[in-house]
């Protein structure tokens, strides 16, 4: 078996939306569901890159964010997008409001990753470690006795998401991770490099951001011919 040559496993074709439908789900939906969404979109990160944003990742002078130990365990920076920046900076003051009275029960301990925690014994407790976007439970660490902060779970912005898509009657199925494909989709269509959409998305390969350029072929009976234009 040692020379047996592996199937190779046939990549499924994305389900994106237009910007026309991106806007009409988000029409749908509210408050964090709809922030969430719109950095998704805006951003093109995976829903749990998001969900485990610390406030030291996200600089807005800078408009940018960090998403450390990604998929394939690297960094990477994606860009924050003008129309949310006001947003998010108001619920990164609300979630500081939040912290400082959990600080006052004792109840601003979140998770460190890897083991920063040995390193930095007290940094579980600092503001730059805490969640952008926190749960609002506590819950108890097993192996060590001590209570944690938790991120907010994921599924909660699927199943919102999920809502909003049937709210919005578009004849697709669509996701949390719809977003990030239509993101690049977007981008590759508003002529920015393959390359450059590579990195934004933390791809390893060209290969894999290449399955994007099967959509654009799919919409072609869609684009006009030079012609119509004169």
């Amino acid at each position: 078996m040692e020379n047996t040559l592996r199937a190779k496993r046939n990549r499924k074709i994305p389900t994106v939306l237009t910007r026309e439908e991106v806007s009409h789900v988000f029409n749908h939906l509210t408050d964090i569901n709809l922030l969430i969404s719109k950095i998704l979109y805006g951003s093109g990160l995976r829903l749990m890159e998001c969900m485990t944003l610390r406030v030291k990742d996200i600089d807005l002078s800078r408009k940018i964010i960090t998403v450390h130990s990604g998929k394939g365990d690297k960094d990477q920076t994606v860009m924050v997008p003008d129309k949310i920046i006001i947003d998010l900076k108001n619920h990164i003051k609300t979630v500081k409001n939040n912290f400082d009275n959990d600080k006052i029960m004792n109840n601003n301990r979140v998770k460190l990753p890897n083991a920063l925690s040995k390193k930095y014994p007290k940094a579980d407790k600092d503001w730059i470690w805490y969640w952008v976007f926190p749960a609002k439970n506590l819950y108890v660490d097993k192996m060590n006795g001590k209570t944690y902060k938790h991120h907010l779970h994921e599924s909660i912005i699927q199943k919102a998401i999920k809502k909003a898509s049937l709210k919005s009657e578009i004849p697709k199925k669509i996701s949390a991770h719809t977003f990030r494909h239509s993101f690049a989709i977007h981008l590759l269509e508003s002529g920015v490099n393959i390359r450059i959409v590579q990195e934004l998305l933390g791809h390893k390969k060209l290969e894999t951001t290449m399955i994007y350029t099967h959509v654009l072929l799919e919409q072609k009976n869609n684009i006009k011919s030079p012609l119509d234009f004169l």
